[in-house]
C-alpha cells in the first residue's frame, strides 16, 4: 500500500514540472488575438444596408426649441398622473337596471351582507 503511494507521489513530482515546462511551448494566444473582434465587425457590417447613405442624403431640419420643449413637457407630464382605468371585475355589475343580460333587473344583494 505504501509502495503505491510512494510510486504515485514520485510520478506526480516528475509529471507536474514536465507539464508546466511544456505549457510554455504551447502558444495559442497569438492565434486568438489575431482574429479578435472579426466576428463582431462582420456581423455589424452585415446589418448596414447602405453604408454610404449619410454622404448621399442631406440631413433633415430639426424641430425648433419651443416646440421641442413643449413636446417634452407634455411627454413627461403624461407619466406623472396616469389615466384612471375602470376595474374589470365590476363592469356590468350594479343596481342601475339600465341594460344587461337580465332584462334590466338589478342583482340581489349577496347573502353574507357584502
Amino acid at each position: 500500500m505504501t509502495n503505491r503511494i510512494l510510486f504515485f507521489s514520485r510520478c506526480a513530482a516528475l509529471l507536474v514540472p514536465a507539464c508546466l515546462a511544456l505549457n510554455g511551448c504551447m502558444s495559442t494566444t497569438p492565434n486568438f488575438d489575431r482574429h479578435f473582434g472579426e466576428s463582431v465587425k462582420s456581423f455589424t457590417a452585415a446589418q448596414i444596408i447602405d453604408p454610404d447613405a449619410a454622404t448621399r442624403n442631406p440631413s433633415t431640419q430639426g424641430v425648433d426649441g419651443k416646440a421641442a420643449v413643449g413636446a417634452m413637457s407634455n411627454y413627461n407630464a403624461s407619466f406623472k398622473a396616469p389615466p384612471a382605468t375602470a376595474n374589470a371585475f365590476v363592469i356590468g355589475v350594479g343596481g342601475s337596471g339600465a341594460g344587461g343580460a337580465g332584462g334590466g333587473a338589478a342583482m340581489p344583494p349577496p347573502a353574507n351582507g357584502e
